[in-house]
């Protein structure tokens, strides 16, 4: 079963799973982000998503962390069902940075939003379904650390579909990606609720950063989503 929980400092979130777990929910996001340019103005956002697809799936090979976990069987249910089997099962995990995930589950609903227009019965489709439960596992995970007001009203604007990432600046992620990490983990803790409503909502702070970086796109002749901050993340991150 796909599990998500905080990592010690609470730098991130650790997503686990066996092989089928981590590889329903890629198949499920490459399944609704589309092919590239398919949804242009969501290029940037597209990007992003399969950037943490690329580390759940490395994760699924067993290039970031593997463990066992029970699975029920012992040996005397081996003996009455005359089989030879091992006790435990494989789970595979990698870690995510918490701002990074967040803005994952926001982005999601862009795209569900655009896979839903051109499928039939939508609400029922198995790549939907999966991406709501993942979103529903990340939302449970926030909820035991995030304050009930933060937490009830981030869970709303995903449920009501009340966020929008269109021509998003996705340097800003960046930002809040590199101020979390170099954050004490007190603080970490404490500000998750307010990471998440400021990816959600996009207050004035974000608008002025992208103020700042459509201006930058325009001297350059760049696309929003092709500009790279010039901030560096540390080579090791203390999760």
């Amino acid at each position: 079963m796909l599990s998500i929980t905080h990592t010690e400092n609470f730098t991130g979130a650790l997503i686990s799973g066996d092989f089928w777990d981590l590889d329903e929910i890629n198949q499920a996001v490459y399944a609704v982000v589309g092919d590239e340019n398919k949804y242009y103005d969501w290029e940037g956002p597209r990007k992003r998503l399969l950037g943490v697809m690329v580390e759940i799936k490395n994760a699924s090979k067993a290039n970031r962390h593997v463990r066992f976990v029970g699975n029920g069987l012992n040996k005397e249910t081996m003996k009455q069902h005359e089989i030879v089997g091992s006790e435990k099962n494989i789970y595979y995990s990698v870690e995510v940075l918490w701002p990074e995930l967040i803005f994952t589950v926001i982005a999601l609903n862009d795209f569900v939003r655009l896979y839903s227009k051109k499928h039939a019965y939508a609400t029922l489709d198995v790549h939907v379904s999966t991406i709501r439960k993942f979103q529903s596992v990340v939302g449970e995970a926030l909820q035991s650390v995030v304050p009930k007001e933060h937490h009830d009203q981030f869970m709303n604007l995903l449920s009501e579909n009340q966020t929008n990432v269109q021509e998003y600046a996705i340097q800003f992620v960046d930002i809040l990606n590199l101020n979390h990490i170099n954050s004490t983990k007190e603080q970490r803790e404490k500000n998750l609720g307010m990471i998440a409503l400021k990816l959600a909502v996009q207050d004035k702070d974000y608008h002025a950063f992208r103020t700042q970086v459509l201006k930058s796109a325009n001297e350059t002749k760049s696309d929003i989503h092709d500009l790279s901050i010039t901030k560096e993340y540390p080579e090791e991150i203390e999760w």
